[in-house]
């Protein structure tokens, strides 16, 4: 999940100290206690959002998406925007996204078409009054899949029918390899402040075994081109647990993308699902890491970029201490959206796309994930609405416990109470008893007016947070990747 909010005060740049009230370690690399990780490492939700994905509903369409943007509309909050371009020129094996490959940009511009449509007749429902928008994040696919001209298309329809704040973040997932001086042109024409680009791994041979061929000098030529238009804030992601990657080799490509200078790192953990996502049945498994091996992976690439001066955000996320997501992290006011972490809490999030997600008016609604069935439903003047869940007084609680547990690694039992009219131990009660074997082994603390992730705890916060998944009790855990 970036941000253009001035970052030179002095403040911003000093660290926590003891005096913060546990504060101090939140900028202090988690110690890595391998025994405990493997103990409790298991598939789980990242939490992005709550209730998860999977417990979304089918039977949840068009006109329940419109009753959400109704009483989104009734009390307004800053927006935030995600735009999702579905294609990308080739597929990657590891990929995990909703994507269309195809070579024809043609495609990409009878797309945009819908995307307008689709923002007008949202903006039409939401923005009477002026509701500003103060962070607009394009993700795919690729969305330098679209031309140049395409691209200065979308950033005028988003400053149209949006009214955007002087402190807007706009950041824009690339891929390097597919990325012009023309596209970097347009990017920075429009506003652009971030981009987030996805590296992955510098190895020829993985990059061979995922069907990426990118050397280091792509990626440096596309972040010295964006920083000379302006573009001032990088992001790249890295995958760990790819095929034939080593510690020794994985550790040297971190080195190499540290001397980028990115402002984040995310370092993501594979998922192989195989059964989920057939065209990762190309993977050869006896060429991953073994589970051993991939820890030595994570233990490494904490340690390397830690060392390199970034703070550890959680999960899977770094940044330099003065980053506006690091200073979030010690002020506790970071927030989780369906980008990962991120600094813009109490805003609604509109999705726009095939796939998009949206979490506005109290519930969470989903695009249809197939282009051609997105776009007929919007030349049809219906929502392309395909699943999604309104939520319960219960999801609402729930869903404030473990965001404040992913994010701010600890929860304020008297607050929660007070938002939500509940007495915290009796509410949750089994969740306290559930809980107790990861107190015996230091991962939480249980105070009378706390719950608190220990620093042993930050690596494994999803295993603390899913004792509070009503979804996930006594039912078989989906498909998800795994916590650590």
């Amino acid at each position: 999940m970036p941000q253009a909010m001035a970052t030179t005060e002095p403040a911003a740049t000093s660290s926590p100290t003891a005096a913060d009230g546990g504060a101090a370690d939140l900028w202090t690399p988690p110690p890595f206690a391998r025994e405990l990780i493997r103990k409790y490492d298991r598939p789980g939700p990242r939490y992005t959002s709550y209730p998860t994905a999977p417990s979304f509903r089918d039977d949840f369409g068009p006109e329940q998406y419109s009753r959400l943007l109704e009483r989104s509309a009734s009390r307004p909050a800053p927006l935030s925007l995600y735009v999702h371009v579905p294609f990308c020129e080739t597929r990657c094996f590891f990929c995990g996204c909703n994507v269309t490959i195809s070579r024809d940009k043609e495609r990409g511009t009878r797309y945009l078409a819908s995307l307008h449509e689709e923002m007008a007749r949202v903006s039409e429902r939401l923005c009477g009054d002026g509701r500003p928008v103060v962070q607009v994040h394009w993700g795919g696919g690729t969305p330098t899949f679209l031309l140049p001209e395409d691209i200065l298309a979308l950033g005028q329809a988003i400053r149209r029918d949006f009214v955007l704040s002087p402190e807007l973040e706009l950041g824009v997932e690339i891929d390097p390899r597919r990325c012009t001086s023309e596209q970097l042109d347009a990017l920075a024409a429009i506003g652009v402040n971030r981009l987030s680009l996805g590296v992955q791994d510098l190895d020829p041979r993985v990059q061979a075994a995922v069907n990426r061929w990118q050397p280091l000098e792509v990626t440096e030529r596309v972040i010295a081109e964006a920083r000379r238009r302006g573009i001032g804030s990088v992001n790249v992601d890295l995958i760990y647990g790819l095929p034939h990657q080593t510690p020794q080799s994985f550790a040297a490509t971190v080195r190499d993308v540290l001397a980028l200078g990115p402002d984040r790192l995310a370092v993501f953990n594979f998922a192989y699902l195989p059964q989920m996502l057939p065209h990762q049945g190309v993977i050869d498994p006896a060429h991953l890491p073994t589970p051993e091996v991939k820890l030595t992976l994570l233990e490494e690439v904490i340690a390397v970029i830690t060392a390199g001066g970034y703070v550890f955000i959680g999960m899977d996320h770094f940044a330099r201490p003065q980053d506006p997501l690091a200073l979030a992290l010690r002020d506790r006011t970071l927030t989780r959206n369906f980008q990962g972490y991120s600094t813009w809490g109490g805003t609604e999030l509109v999705g726009f796309g095939s796939s998009a997600i949206g979490q506005v008016g109290g519930g969470y609604a989903q695009n249809l994930k197939s282009v051609p069935a997105y776009q007929e439903a919007l030349d049809r003047g219906i929502f392309a609405t395909a699943r999604g869940l309104a939520l319960s007084a219960e999801d609402e609680l729930r869903r404030d416990v473990i965001l404040r547990l992913m994010c701010h690694f600890r929860v304020d039992k008297r607050g929660i109470e007070e938002a939500h009219g509940i007495d915290f131990d009796r509410h949750f009660a089994a969740e306290m008893a559930r809980l107790a074997p990861l107190a015996d082994d230091g991962l939480v603390r249980v105070e009378p007016d706390r719950l608190e992730v220990t620093p042993l705890g930050r690596l494994l916060v999803r295993n603390v947070a899913m004792e509070f998944d009503q979804y996930l009790q006594g039912v078989e855990v989906p498909a998800f990747s795994r916590t650590v």
